[in-house]
């Protein structure tokens, strides 16, 4: 076996002073000489959030199945506005054996955001969770693999810090596999949104930390000389992986020459952090004003780990350190701390997210609908009073997508509230943004069936069944492809050159 050369040491500093040159333009400036960016917020619903107990409710009434399917009192399904789109408000008692007590509601986002709001409906191809949740990010591999959040990243994340930051589970925080992608455009794993701003900077957080130019030294001899000298070093030195580590870890003086730690950080300077000893003491600071913001926007900020996502989300947005931002629930409950949890609520979400709809359908859906509706709304409403330039808001540049596992089965015992639901392929989404045809529901459902049908997608009219009586008989089904290509269309994404369909339907006019 033999082994490629050595990189000498005039080629290790060539290497460096081209990345140092990079580095020396301000991030302000190279995200200026990005393409005018767009920017995606993937809000995952871990679990199969069912669009037909949301906005596409099925009223008692409207059905020749209602007692069979999942169809509900018509007093229940809310009508909002002139909109297209219902809502359902519940009181929940308990989630089966789980302490329960809450109100959810669905209205009062449709009533904010109506204009905005767009439906599609869509038919999947798997009820893996892991494989489902692949899928409604990478259109079943329409793109050679690529995700959303990898092609927005590609198209306009190049001048930015870390274009594309993924906080969620599952399959949703699976890469891609398309080989051609832009290294940048990859995404970083966040596990810990609230801590990870110390990350971002090489001796922050340290107390009697070396003087920054002992540091410098220290980062050269390391890629200068012990690196590419250790055996290691020399056995991998044409390893991509290798490669793209270094790249990354090239990027930490940018880092910290931007202040990331700062502007990530949503703790206030002075919190005591134990021992009478604050962040400040130890060189981490904050934005107060980002700090506040955030802070009364999302109220379980210490505790609820979507909360602490959407304000992380927030400030990679506003501070433009990325260009798209995935977040949401996990598997795992939410317990509150001791002092906020009652004898008749335990939880804030209960297990399994979305996916507790095995045990209990109808109220693991309004619970988890709740709160996806109720962080997107908070995390709008942050990003429409931030200003990009000129007047214009970030979120009048800016897509919200739920993006979920599949659907949930329609069956249930005959008129019964109380009721367990399996995976279903068919299902739809919503988009919430103004670059979305908003206020339109593209396709519908069928109330005999709950099955949903699909849209031309040039214009948007609906193509349900010619007899929806006939339960076998479906209408047109949306595949993944088309919704992920009608997505990145609506977000200016170049998708020339490549097979994905043209789904104009899916943009503002």
């Amino acid at each position: 076996m033999t082994f490629k050369k050595t990189p000498n040491r005039r080629q290790v500093i060539q290497g460096l002073t081209g990345a140092a040159a990079a580095a020396c333009i301000p991030w302000s400036v190279r995200a200026q000489q990005a393409q005018d960016p767009k920017f995606l917020i993937v809000l995952t619903a871990n679990g199969g959030a069912s669009i037909i107990d949301a906005m596409l409710a099925i009223r008692q009434s409207e059905s020749n199945q209602a007692a069979q399917i999942n169809t509900f009192p018509d007093a229940q399904v809310l009508d909002v506005g002139v909109s297209p789109f219902r809502a359902i408000d519940l009181t929940i008692q308990g989630l089966g054996p789980i302490p329960h007590l809450s109100e959810t509601n669905q209205s009062a986002f449709v009533q904010a955001h109506q204009n905005q709001m767009m439906v599609t409906t869509h038919t999947g191809t798997s009820v893996n969770h892991i494989v489902a949740q692949k899928r409604s990010l990478t259109g079943n591999d329409a793109w050679s693999g690529r995700t959303l959040q990898e092609a927005v990243a590609a198209q306009y994340g190049a001048g930015l810090p870390i274009p594309n930051v993924n906080m969620a589970s599952g399959g949703y925080v699976e890469p891609g596999i398309d080989a051609s992608l832009p290294d940048y455009a990859r995404a970083e794993v966040v596990v810990d949104p609230l801590l990870w701003f110390a990350g971002l900077h090489g001796s922050r957080g340290i107390q009697s930390a070396p003087a920054q130019n002992l540091i410098d030294k220290a980062r050269r001899l390391r890629d200068e000389r012990f690196s590419p000298r250790s055996a290691f070093g020399r056995t991998f030195a044409n390893s991509a992986a290798l490669r793209t580590w270094r790249a990354r870890l090239a990027k930490v003086p940018e880092y910290e020459a931007a202040e990331l730690v700062r502007k990530t950080n949503t703790f206030p300077d002075m919190v005591d952090i134990g021992g009478g000893q604050t962040l400040a003491d130890y060189g981490l600071f904050s934005n107060p004003d980002d700090v506040a913001l955030v802070n009364g926007a999302f109220p379980g900020l210490s505790f609820d780990r979507l909360d602490q996502q959407a304000a992380l989300a927030y400030l990679l947005i506003k501070n433009r350190i990325s260009v798209t931002v995935t977040l949401g629930d996990s598997a795992a409950p939410v317990l509150p701390p001791d002092e906020l949890i009652t004898g008749d609520r335990i939880v804030d979400s209960p297990p399994l997210a979305f996916d507790f709809s095995h045990t209990n359908h109808r109220d693991a859906q309004a619970i988890m609908w709740h709160r996806l509706l109720r962080v997107a709304n908070r995390l709008i409403l942050l990003l429409q009073n931030a200003e990009y330039a000129n007047g214009e808001s970030f979120w009048d540049r800016t897509m919200l997508y739920v993006a979920t596992d599949f659907g949930r089965t329609r069956v249930r015992p005959a008129g019964s509230p109380d009721f367990g639901s399996g995976h279903d392929l068919n299902n739809g989404n919503l988009f919430v943004s103004p670059l979305v045809n908003g206020g339109r529901v593209l396709g519908g459902v069928n109330p005999h069936n709950g099955l949903t049908y699909g849209f031309d997608p040039l214009t948007g009219a609906a193509e349900g069944p010619d007899t929806p009586e006939a339960l076998d008989n479906l209408g047109r089904q949306m595949v993944e492809a088309e919704i992920f290509a009608g997505a990145l269309q609506a977000l200016g994404v170049d998708t020339s050159g490549t097979n994905l369909p043209s789904v104009p339907a899916m943009s503002a006019s």
